[in-house]
């Protein structure tokens, strides 16, 4: 989508394709997996206590965003909707940014409805989210938009009835693709403003153009003893060379990041040049329906990201394999710096898409496993304490939550290009190499030596003389020029693929000082 608030336009300053920030990053996590309400009061004081990574402009009172990202706190949600929920990861919850004009509101809403209802989805309520910006500042205030949560089962109401969970989640999935391009196209009056934060049956996300201490006044939510999560996912955003905007505040719909992406160009580029090859049998003709997979050229690095890894999820990859996919370790080169089955995995994957390199934190997660990688020079900061209760405190920095050494039981931080995942249900940070083996039980090595091209092993056939004319018919095709088929050290040029070096004005030897 596309949006005003604070974006750039023509006449600005900002280049919104250079979006990028450097962040504060912090992960709390139960690894028994029973959470409660005091892992979202820890992960808002590790983001209180961050605040320092965010910034503010000269206005102090806004900040370039915070938010929080945590599992759905059903309890929470049962006791202040006025409708019926069914069970736990039955019924899915989105979280949208409205305009606050009420008429242009409903009509958007309408439309969201409606594309719920294509999709074989249905809409239990509405919800607004209560709100308090007596702290915020004008400028936040200005491009404040109404916040709704819409609570959403399937047209059958049950996943036990014919519609799996992972059929329930790319329902979701493409649903909100097509809203969006569906306000992109139609552009309803307040469309700027209108922007899906969150669409998912696992998790719910809480953010906005605000400082670290300011989200949970903002938004009292999140103070509801009845919040409970098992882990939560929290940022601090720092916006480097662009403003702030509300949808560009962390966390987004599948991760966090501290850092920029030197390559995001080029991922940007590659990406919309294989959407055409794009096809899976879950999908099947709704695949067209969510493209572009990257929505908004002009969006941040992050939130570009974002896009292709929730593309990955949805389509069945592991949130491990899929971050090793993006963000791979340096492993050209080296053959004895990582095993076999790791350079195959890479080399394999190396031909479905382009490495997102720059240095970059990246933390996700699939709604139940949260796992962070590191770019492979390990140039942003992540460190890890796991404490004597299992709670498993992971952020930019140390000191984020005031717990006693004698409660640390294992303490590391990130190596450049490492993999962490930490999963609470099986309750334990699982090992580098116990992630490996997950993703590379599959033959890569087989697949890319029966299916890899390769050109050096390219025989050249067999041809006979052609005639003249037909030669400089096939050589004017390829823009090869007159200079190139007379002169024979141009051929020997094209040969070496090298320039030759010589006097540019070779073909007249006089000078100008000559007397002749």
């Amino acid at each position: 989508m596309t949006h005003n608030g604070m974006s750039s336009g023509e006449d600005s300053l900002v280049d919104a394709t250079r979006s990028r920030s450097n962040c504060g990053v912090g992960v709390v996590m139960d690894l028994d997996g029973d959470g409660g309400s005091r892992i979202v009061d820890e992960s808002l004081q590790v983001l209180e206590n961050m605040e320092h990574r965010g910034t503010t402009g000269a206005e102090e009172a806004t900040g370039d965003g915070a938010g929080i990202m945590l599992r759905i706190p059903h309890e929470f949600f049962s006791a202040v909707v006025d409708a019926d929920l069914p069970s736990t990861g039955n019924y899915a919850v989105g979280t949208l940014f409205f305009p606050c004009d009420d008429e242009a509101r409903h009509r958007l809403k309408l439309l969201v409805e409606d594309a719920l209802v294509e999709e074989g989805l249905e809409v239990r309520t509405w919800r607004s989210v209560p709100t308090d910006n007596s702290r915020l500042g004008d400028t936040a205030i200005e491009s404040e938009p109404h916040v709704e949560q819409v609570f959403i089962v399937p047209r059958d109401e049950s996943t036990d009835t014919g519609l799996t969970a992972d059929e329930f989640d790319r329902r979701l999935y493409v649903a909100r693709r097509v809203v969006e391009n569906r306000v992109d196209t139609k552009q309803p009056p307040g469309y700027e403003q209108c922007y899906i934060v969150s669409l998912d049956r696992k998790t719910v996300i809480y953010k906005g153009l605000l400082k670290a201490s300011q989200l949970a006044t903002y938004y009292p939510d999140l103070t509801d003893e009845r919040m409970r999560s098992v882990f939560a996912m929290v940022h601090a955003r720092f916006s480097t060379n662009t403003l702030g905007a509300w949808h560009l505040a962390h966390p987004f719909r599948t991760m966090v990041h501290n850092g920029e992406f030197n390559t995001i160009r080029g991922n940007i580029n590659w990406m919309r040049s294989r959407e055409t090859d794009l096809a899976h049998d879950a999908f099947g003709d709704d695949i067209e329906k969510i493209k572009p997979i990257i929505d908004d050229p002009d969006q941040s690095d992050t939130a570009s990201l974002d896009n292709v890894l929730e593309l990955l999820l949805e389509g069945g990859r592991s949130l491990p394999h899929a971050l090793r996919m993006l963000i791979p370790e340096a492993w050209r080169g080296d053959e004895t710096a990582i095993d076999e089955k790791r350079q195959e995995f890479y080399e394999y994957h190396a031909s479905l898409i382009e490495p997102w390199d720059g240095p970059a934190l990246v933390v996700g997660t699939d709604g139940e496993r949260v796992g962070a990688v590191l770019d492979r020079n390990g140039l942003r900061p992540c460190r890890y304490d796991l404490l004597s209760d299992d709670t498993l405190v992971m952020a930019s920095e140390v000191g984020v939550l005031p717990y006693d050494e004698s409660e640390i039981v294992e303490r590391g931080r990130l190596q450049p290009g490492q993999c962490f995942v930490a999963d609470p249900t099986e309750g334990r940070i699982v090992p580098d190499a116990d992630v490996f083996d997950e993703i590379t039980d599959e033959q890569y090595g087989t697949w890319v030596a029966d299916e890899q091209v390769q050109l050096d092993d390219q025989t050249q056939a067999d041809t006979e003389p052609q005639a003249s004319n037909t030669i400089r018919a096939k050589q004017a095709m390829f823009g090869y020029t007159y200079d190139v088929r007379v002169y024979p050290q141009s051929i020997s040029i094209v040969s070496r693929r090298s320039r030759e070096i010589g006097c540019v004005d070779r073909c007249n030897r006089r000078t100008n000082v000559s007397r002749r």
